[in-house]
């Protein structure tokens, strides 16, 4: 993107949380105090995403999320930064009524999944048995004390990993804007928030990515103050026993849901917000994302197993060009 020669970006990139991070913020040119705050600003933005990865992921056995985990039945002092995400996890399965619920970790565990993707992929140990379905999960109650940051999660595994990336994005965007920093971008493997406008624009363009593979997107958005979230399974998908698997649980199940979807993408003021519903409506499916986004008024694109696009009314202005 071409700034006018009014204004100045910066920006740097890092790798966490399994994927690649990029923050920019817009400045003014020639302001030199404005360019050292932002230099200082992303800098702080993408340590966000280095210790919510270190506290909250759930490949290494002793990260806060993991010893949580453990002693399930048990009050367990945590990081700040894990003690809110699970907050936010059980707001959002209370917000939706269950269809979203974390507490899938054994599921993928059980479907091979139990190292980052980057660095082998999933290997079922069990075939046939890992398809097998498992009894509906108890309603989940966890605990929290706030002033000693403790938590109780309960007897079922919980996984931070969609949720926690949207929170990283959310926290990032408020280091920025504690900044004073009003135009900025910041984005996590394809997760983002659009703050204000770039200068070159009326607002911030974001591609959607084809999840069939093609190098042309599927539609371009212009947001500004909003946040795009999308879940997919163009590249973390598996098989077992001939059958193809992937990691967007149902939690009703424990099996992999969202029958006949590819990708679901979804706009909301609040980036963790956006990667819930992003999964609530995947996991809809072909036959029923089209009524939930729009009993929900979700702003929301989707592409089916046939690469064919859907949109929600609610998508509205946001939408300046789609794939023909």
């Amino acid at each position: 993107m071409l700034l006018a020669e009014t204004a100045r970006a910066i920006a740097a990139t890092s790798n966490a949380m399994a994927c690649d991070i990029t923050v920019r913020v817009d400045i003014p040119a020639n302001d030199q105090h404005a360019e050292s705050l932002a230099h200082d600003a992303v800098g702080e933005a993408l340590r966000v995403f280095t210790d919510v990865d270190r506290t909250c992921t759930r490949f290494t056995a002793d990260s806060d999320l993991m010893r949580a985990n453990a002693r399930g039945g048990e009050f367990v002092p945590v990081d700040r930064y894990c003690f809110d995400a699970l907050v936010e996890a059980y707001a959002a399965y209370r917000r939706t009524q269950g269809r979203f619920d974390p507490r899938v970790l054994d599921d993928l565990v059980r479907l091979g999944y139990d190292a980052s993707y980057r660095r082998r992929r999933p290997h079922a140990k069990d075939g046939e048995q890992a398809l097998l379905l498992r009894p509906e999960l108890p309603q989940w109650e966890p605990k929290f004390r706030g002033v000693s940051g403790e938590v109780m999660v309960g007897a079922h595994a919980v996984d931070l990993g969609g949720i926690g990336k949207g929170l990283a994005v959310r926290w990032a965007a408020d280091v920025l804007r504690a900044r004073g920093l009003c135009d900025f971008f910041v984005e996590a493997g394809g997760d983002c928030f659009c703050s204000g406008r770039p200068s070159d624009a009326a607002g911030w363009r974001v591609s959607v990515e084809d999840p069939c593979g093609a190098t042309q997107p599927v539609a371009v958005l212009e947001l500004r103050d909003e946040a795009v979230a999308t879940s997919s399974v163009r590249i973390r998908s598996w098989q077992i026993a001939g059958q193809e698997v992937h990691h967007l649980i149902d939690p009703t199940s424990g099996r992999p849901g969202g029958a006949g979807l590819v990708a679901v993408t979804v706009v909301d003021a609040d980036p963790a917000r956006a990667e819930v519903w992003s999964k609530v409506l995947f996991l809809a499916g072909s036959t029923g994302i089209a009524t939930t986004a729009a009993l929900l008024h979700v702003p929301a694109l989707w592409v089916d197993v046939d690469g064919v696009v859907g949109l929600s009314a609610d998508l509205g202005h946001r939408l300046i060009w789609r794939a023909p």
